[in-house]
């Protein structure tokens, strides 16, 4: 594809690499990535080698600084996945949008099945880093939706209050759900203690867990765009199970390295419910009534 890096963002990259890497960078070519709907993707070939940037001229300020303490977090997990090192992670500034710039994972050009069973067993691993309470350091986004993570003791009321309610708050504030909707939210939120019957290990997540936020590389299986927070680790698999794309030997990696407890297929379809109202409240359409259906199933 033909370069289509604009002007005030390559001098702007050129810029924060050099200072980042001590040295002089430059663009010497730019192909655009597919695969993201909210931000711009883009390869990087420079005088010394590739990057991955990605930038947003419409997204919340800080954006990318969170998506990278993210990918600095994951990082810093012993697992046998591989996650790409923040080189640079700007707000915008002067006209110019925030940007992201990370190193530059060449994809995998073997068989999928042979980093299968890694995937699995490297969420699994994940997984176990454990905090005593529920939420993140700071706030952040899934998306470019805000997502409330102060620390909470309960994991029903992190749940119920920081995720369902919190989304139905923002859906309302665009007037997209109606009151007999509101009720229903309502009632399945006043309901979780008896639907989750458990009080789960807050485990680290990466928060948008689908088929678009991993990548097989040269390195081994990798996870991109995270939104980190500790919750219960069934979250993340609700995520990869709504919308496919993870194949039985990634799901039966990770049960051999870190077995479910009894009914968490029970579970899956609730938890799915805040990334169908967040679904709903980025792109509208049919999400709202995917989102509802489950709520009724509940209450």
């Amino acid at each position: 594809m033909p370069d289509k890096l604009i002007p005030k963002v390559r001098a702007f990259v050129e810029g924060s690499l050099s200072n980042a890497l001590n040295q002089t960078v430059v663009v010497k070519a730019s192909h655009a990535i597919g695969g993201g709907c909210i931000n711009h993707a883009m390869r990087l070939k420079t005088n010394v080698g590739d990057f991955f940037l990605k930038w947003n001229d419409q997204g919340p300020d800080d954006l990318f600084l969170r998506e990278s303490e993210g990918l600095k977090t994951l990082r810093n997990v012993e697992s046998c996945l591989c996650i790409p090192k923040v080189i640079v992670a700007r707000a915008p500034e002067d006209g110019v949008p925030g940007v992201l710039v990370t190193e530059f994972l060449s994809p995998y050009e073997g068989k999928q099945s042979d980093q299968d069973e890694y995937l699995g067993r490297g969420i699994a691993q994940v997984h176990e880093d454990i905090q005593p309470l529920y939420g993140f350091d700071h706030d952040n986004y899934c998306g470019s939706t805000i997502q409330n993570n102060d620390w909470n003791n309960d994991w029903v009321d992190f749940f119920g209050q920081q995720r369902i309610w919190h989304l139905v708050k923002l859906i309302e504030a665009r007037r997209i759900i109606r009151g007999q909707e509101h009720q229903i939210y309502e009632q399945l939120v006043d309901k979780l203690p008896e639907l989750i019957d458990h009080q789960p290990k807050a485990s680290l997540n990466h928060g948008d867990l689908w088929s678009g936020n991993y990548m097989y590389s040269q390195y081994g299986p990798a996870l991109i765009d995270p939104a980190c927070y500790y919750a219960d680790r069934e979250f993340d698999l609700a995520m990869m199970a709504m919308f496919g794309g993870f194949s039985d030997r990634v799901w039966s990696a990770y049960q051999e390295y870190s077995p479910l407890p009894d009914g968490w297929q029970e579970r899956v379809s609730l938890y799915q419910l805040y990334h169908y109202l967040n679904h709903f409240y980025l792109f509208g359409g049919h999400y709202g009534q995917q989102a509802l259906a489950i709520a009724k199933q509940y209450v």
